[in-house]
């Protein structure tokens, strides 16, 4: 059961260093190529979002039908184990969230990017005439 976490989690921060990668300063030539790579690869990893939509279906029918431990009749490393998971439970929501945020995120800065350049090519297409 952990593995689709770690993997989620190894998602999240290439998707993290990816964005960083393309808000950094740098020259036209290489922005564009930073760009147009990651482009090709945005595309495919789409993959990511059904599949973080799938783990947050998980943790809600887990927590719907989870044995809640709160009354006198809980032993403390019972109501341990319940907060425990609980915890886990509210880490694993927000790092689908910030898988979902970041996807976006990147898709949007290279679109814009995109747009920007094709603007810039139309600007000088003018200057031209």
């Amino acid at each position: 059961m952990a593995l689709q976490w770690m993997i989620l989690a190894y998602v999240v921060a290439a998707e993290a260093a990816i964005a960083l990668l393309l808000t950094l300063p740098s020259p036209k030539l290489l922005r564009s190529r930073i760009v147009s790579l990651v482009s090709l690869i945005v595309q495919p990893c789409v993959f990511i979002v059904p599949f973080a939509a799938f783990q947050l279906l998980d943790i809600y029918w887990k927590n719907e039908h989870r044995l809640m431990c709160t009354g006198e009749v809980c032993t403390a490393s019972e109501r341990d184990r319940y907060e425990k998971s609980t915890y886990k439970a509210q880490r694993n929501v927000i790092l689908c969230a910030a898988a979902c945020l970041l996807y976006w995120c990147i898709y949007r800065i290279c679109k814009y990017n995109k747009q920007i350049e094709s603007l810039e090519e139309v600007e000088k297409r003018y200057k031209k005439i």
